[in-house]
């Protein structure tokens, strides 16, 4: 499948909710090729991606000719030092990194006092986003469910053929959060 349920419409709700303000620094914590990554340099934000994915070091730039990265690397395992991030952005990228709960750790540390964790992905029904978050240290600020937006958006790419989720036998939920560290 390609982007996420709701595309840059549902990045920007995240955005609205969290109440950052550009040009606050804004991690992409599984970035893909950088759609939501070069999304927050227009706005004005001071964005940086990371994702496996990615080519070796794929530069973006704005129509103010304003620039940024996404890197290639491992979220579990970044570069970056602790307290640096305003924010973190990240969908569709906790759960299949099979280490959800890691994430969230490392997200946590990533971020400065008061930083905003902004995040939407799949999770088993009998765990939730919100569970692990608090688990991590987190406050919950705001939480939705989007399971039907990713029902709809799965049957979608199945009828497209493009469906590539990772094998489950289990009922997932898509839910959506926003956090303070």
């Amino acid at each position: 499948m390609k982007g996420h349920p709701g595309g840059m419409e549902h990045t920007g709700h995240m955005l609205s909710l969290s109440g950052l303000i550009p040009p606050a620094k804004i991690l992409d914590m599984g970035a893909g090729k950088g759609e939501a990554v070069q999304y927050l340099l227009s706005l004005g934000y001071q964005p940086l991606g990371i994702d496996l994915s990615a080519p070796d070091r794929l530069s973006l730039i704005d129509n103010r000719g304003h620039g940024t990265q996404v890197l290639r690397g491992d979220f579990l395992n970044p570069p970056f030092e602790k307290d640096f991030f305003d924010g973190i952005l990240s969908q569709c990228a906790f759960y299949v990194s099979g280490l959800p709960a890691k994430a969230f750790s490392i997200a946590y540390d990533l971020l400065k006092s008061g930083g905003i964790l902004m995040l939407s992905d799949v999770c088993p029904r009998n765990t939730t986003l919100q569970a692990m978050a608090e688990a991590s240290g987190f406050t919950v600020l705001h939480f939705e469910d989007q399971t039907p937006a990713w029902k709809k958006y799965y049957i979608e790419a199945i009828w497209r053929g493009t469906e590539d989720c990772f094998p489950c036998n289990q009922k997932m939920n898509y839910e959506m959060i926003i956090c303070k560290k």
